[in-house]
Order: structure tokens, then C-alpha cells, then sequence
């Protein structure tokens, strides 16, 4: 039963797919990112949902007195994101012309994020507890600003709809009671949303290594990266329940991508 209805939902989601098309937000780079995606939702939608939720943000966090706090550090970062912002062009040259911004939350928390349309938030714990460098910093907001280019929220929001859409078709054409409903819900999260999640975030690893080498940071500093992160989190769930690639499959990925990368890095340190 478990597996008709994970069928069911992927024959329906796979209908709608049919009747909008796919298309791909990016160019390829060097690493080759060139997945089709499904975007039934437009991006003006996306853009103005993510400028409310980052200016909500903004504003609880100057409420609490915890926004950009540490002048030293929000300038470090800026200098990190100027440099990347200027290698957006690679995979989609209208990047370069978003309203990128910078600020930072004083907070132990291991956090840092890309919005939509470029507003980049750093949590301070996640470069202090972490010791980063600075390569090590252009890794995370690489992997980071790489959302934002891909609109992977856009397209997550689309993915979303496609299978509730393909759920209600089920319910409806085979007659599900509420429990078959939710056991459909949650083999379309296992055997669909997931896995997708982790697609994307694999995605974010190779195009991130691409703009951190070319903005003239060592490539390498993204697997030192993921191993402090392992240390630091450990207990991991296994990655077929995980929206992220465990982070010893996430190191082996961007070793091996290391070839594709380190020619542009030494090209850009000319």
C-alpha cells in the first residue's frame, strides 16, 4: 500500500511537472549544475515572502540589541561577500545586479543563511566557536549565496505544492481515508521532498566551491569546513532522514571536485 501511494503521489506530481515544464535558474559553471527544475510558483512571489521574513528578522534582532554588534566582524564578512557577489555573474548575470546585504546576529548558534534576492545573515557563534578563516567563511556563504542564485526555495515551495496537488488527486480518485492521506504525506516526504532537499544542498557544495575559487579563496577550506562541522555536531541522523548529505559523503563530494576548482583558484591568485 505504502508503495502504490508513493507512486500514486510521484504519478501525479509528475502530471502537473508535464503541464508547466521545467527550466533551469543557472548556468552549468565549470562544475556542471544543470538540473531542470520545477518552478510553479513565480519569483516575485518568493522575493517578496523572503524580504518580509529578512526584515522581520532584522527587526527582532535590533529589538534585542543583538544586530550587528561586532563592527569588526560585519566587515569582515562584507569583504568575503563583495568578492563573491562580484563571481555571481558565472551563473546568472542578473545576480550581480541584486540588492545584496550583509549583518550579523550575536549568537552562540551554528547559523548562517542566504535569502532570496541576496540578504546574507551570520550568526556570530558559527565563526567564533568554529575558529573560521576567512576561506572558511567564503565557504559557508558560497554554499549559502548558491540557494539564493538556484532559488531553491522557489523551488522547494513548488515542490511542495506539486505533491500536496498529487496527494489530493489520490485522495480523490482512489477514495483515502485521513490515515492512508498521511501515509501518503510522509512517503512523499521520504521518497521525494528529501531526497530533493539534499539534491539541492549538494548542488550549493559545487557551485559554492566554484565562487569561492574564483574570488581568489582556497577551495580546500571548504572541507576543513565540514570537519569542524562534524565535530561539532555529532549524533547526525542518517542521511536517508536528512535534508543534508552526512558530512562525510559532503567532504568526499567537494574532494572530488577538487580538480574542476583548484585551476580557477590558482588562476584568480595571479
Amino acid at each position: 500500500m505504502k508503495k502504490l501511494l508513493t507512486t500514486t503521489v510521484m504519478a501525479a506530481s509528475l502530471s502537473v511537472l508535464s503541464l508547466t515544464g521545467c527550466t533551469s535558474t543557472t548556468n552549468s559553471g565549470a562544475v556542471g549544475v544543470d538540473r531542470q527544475q520545477l518552478l510553479l510558483v513565480s519569483s516575485e512571489q518568493v522575493l517578496d515572502m523572503s524580504a518580509q521574513s529578512y526584515n522581520k528578522s532584522i527587526q527582532q534582532a535590533r529589538a534585542r540589541g543583538v544586530l550587528d554588534t561586532n563592527s569588526a566582524q560585519l566587515n569582515r564578512l562584507k569583504n568575503v561577500a563583495n568578492r563573491l557577489v562580484g563571481q555571481v555573474g558565472v551563473y546568472r548575470p542578473d545576480a550581480a545586479k541584486w540588492k545584496w546585504e550583509v549583518h550579523t546576529i550575536n549568537s552562540k548558534e551554528l547559523n548562517a543563511f542566504v535569502m532570496p534576492g541576496g540578504k546574507i545573515m551570520f550568526y556570530s557563534g558559527i565563526i567564533d566557536r568554529l575558529n573560521l578563516t576567512d576561506d572558511e567563511i567564503a565557504a559557508i556563504m558560497g554554499h549559502e549565496m548558491s540557494h539564493a542564485l538556484r532559488e531553491h526555495s522557489r523551488e522547494r515551495l513548488s515542490r511542495q505544492y506539486a505533491t500536496q496537488t498529487g496527494i489530493g488527486v489520490a485522495a480523490s480518485v482512489f477514495g483515502l481515508t485521513q490515515g492512508q492521506a498521511d501515509l501518503a504525506n510522509l512517503a512523499g516526504d521520504f521518497g521525494i521532498s528529501r531526497p530533493h532537499s539534499r539534491t539541492q544542498e549538494s548542488e550549493a557544495d559545487q557551485m559554492g566551491l566554484e565562487l569561492m575559487a574564483r574570488a581568489g579563496y582556497n577551495p580546500q577550506a571548504a572541507v576543513t569546513l565540514w570537519q569542524k562541522m562534524q565535530r561539532a555536531s555529532q549524533g547526525e541522523p542518517p542521511q536517508f532522514l536528512s535534508t543534508h548529505p552526512t558530512s562525510s559523503n559532503r567532504i568526499a563530494q567537494l574532494q572530488s571536485l577538487m580538480p574542476k576548482v583548484m585551476p580557477l583558484y590558482q588562476r584568480s591568485r595571479r
